[in-house]
C-alpha cells in the first residue's frame, strides 16, 4: 500500500519550501522557483502505472451516477454532480494530484466505460459481486448498503412477499436486484427494468408500477424528494460497495484501496457519511472497515461466470 501520509507530508514541506523562497526573492515565482519539488514528489509511481499516467495527462475521469440523491446527483440548480461517490472520487483525484473529471455512469455501461477505456475509475454504488469481479477489478469495500422496497404509503406493500404476480415492480437494467435478488425474492412478480433508478422512481409516482426495489440509501435519497412514499420490510440483502477499476490493474486498484482506508482512518469517511447521508437516514453508519474485498465476493458468488 502507498504511503499516502508521507507524501502529503512531503508536498507539504516542499510547498513550504517554495513559499520560503519566494518570500527571499521578491515575492514573484516562475516555474522553476520550485526546482520540480512537486513533480518530484509525484515521481514516486512507477513508470508506466496508472497513477504515473493519470499523473502526465493531468486528469482523471470518473464515472458516477448523475441520478442518485446523496451518492451522485446532477444539481438542477447549480448544474454541479455531487453527492458521497463523488466526494471520494475527488478525494482519490487529490491524491494523484490531478483535476478531477465526472462521466455519468449507469448500471448498465459502467463496467463497459472500464473496459474501453471512458472512464479511468468508478464510483456508481456498485455492489461487489463474484460475477462482475470477473469482468473488472474491485477496491476494498467503502460502503455496505441494504436492499429495501419504496412504494406508495397506500399500496398495502409492507414485505417482499407482497411482491406477487398481481404487482409490478421496478429496478435498474443489469442491477443485482433484476440478475440476482428479486428473480430469487418475487420470481412472481413482473419486473421493469428502465436504465436508471431515477426513471423507476418516476414510474412509481405516476403508478405505473407498484413498487422500487433497490439499496436503502437510493431509496432514503427518493423519499426526502416524496414523503408520500414509505420504505417497507426488512434488508432483502446486504451490498457492499466497491469502486471498480479495469480488469488486471492491481497495482491501480491498490492505490484506490489504500486511499479509502485513509478516509476511514481520518475521519473523512465520517464526514462525508454525516454529510450526505445520516442526516436523512436517520441511522448509524454501518462501518465499512471491518470488510475485506474478499468477504464482500463471498456475500454474492458467482451467478453467470461459474
Amino acid at each position: 500500500m502507498y504511503e499516502l501520509r508521507r507524501r502529503r507530508w512531503l508536498l507539504a514541506a516542499l510547498a513550504a519550501v517554495a513559499m520560503l523562497g519566494a518570500a527571499c526573492g521578491g515575492g514573484e515565482t516562475t516555474p522553476t522557483d520550485t526546482g520540480g519539488g512537486e513533480e518530484d514528489a509525484m515521481e514516486k509511481f512507477p513508470a508506466g502505472s496508472t497513477m504515473a499516467k493519470l499523473q502526465e495527462r493531468g486528469t482523471i475521469t470518473v464515472g458516477v451516477k448523475y441520478d442518485v440523491p446523496l451518492f451522485g446527483f446532477k444539481n438542477p440548480q447549480s448544474g454541479e454532480v455531487e453527492g458521497f461517490d463523488v466526494d471520494l472520487a475527488q478525494r482519490v483525484a487529490d491524491e494523484l494530484g490531478v483535476e478531477l473529471e465526472l462521466k455519468e455512469a449507469i448500471s448498465d455501461n459502467r463496467i463497459p466505460f472500464l473496459q474501453d477505456g471512458t472512464v479511468d475509475l468508478v464510483f456508481s454504488t456498485m455492489t461487489i459481486t463474484t460475477d462482475r469481479d470477473a469482468d473488472i477489478d474491485f477496491s476494498r469495500p467503502y460502503y455496505i448498503a441494504h436492499g429495501r422496497i419504496l412504494t406508495a404509503g397506500d399500496s398495502g406493500i409492507e414485505d417482499v412477499k407482497d411482491l406477487t404476480a398481481d404487482t409490478t415492480v421496478c429496478t435498474a437494467l443489469d442491477s443485482t436486484y433484476e440478475t440476482t435478488v428479486l428473480p430469487k425474492q418475487a420470481p412472481d412478480a413482473e419486473v421493469k427494468t428502465p436504465d436508471t433508478y431515477s426513471e423507476c422512481f418516476a414510474q412509481l409516482q405516476r403508478g405505473s408500477v407498484d413498487a422500487l426495489v433497490t439499496d436503502d440509501v437510493i431509496l432514503a435519497g427518493f423519499l426526502q424528494q416524496d414523503e408520500s412514499m414509505a420504505i417497507v420490510g426488512p434488508d432483502l440483502t446486504t451490498d457492499p460497495y466497491g469502486a471498480g477499476i479495469k480488469e488486471g490493474d492491481t497495482e491501480f486498484a491498490d492505490f484506490v484501496s489504500g486511499v479509502l482506508d485513509e478516509t476511514l482512518e481520518d475521519g473523512t469517511w465520517q464526514e462525508l457519511f454525516d454529510k450526505w447521508l445520516g442526516q436523512y437516514t436517520g441511522q448509524e453508519a454501518e462501518d465499512p472497515a471491518p470488510w475485506t474485498l474478499e468477504q464482500a465476493l463471498e456475500t454474492y458468488p458467482c451467478v453467470e461466470t461459474c
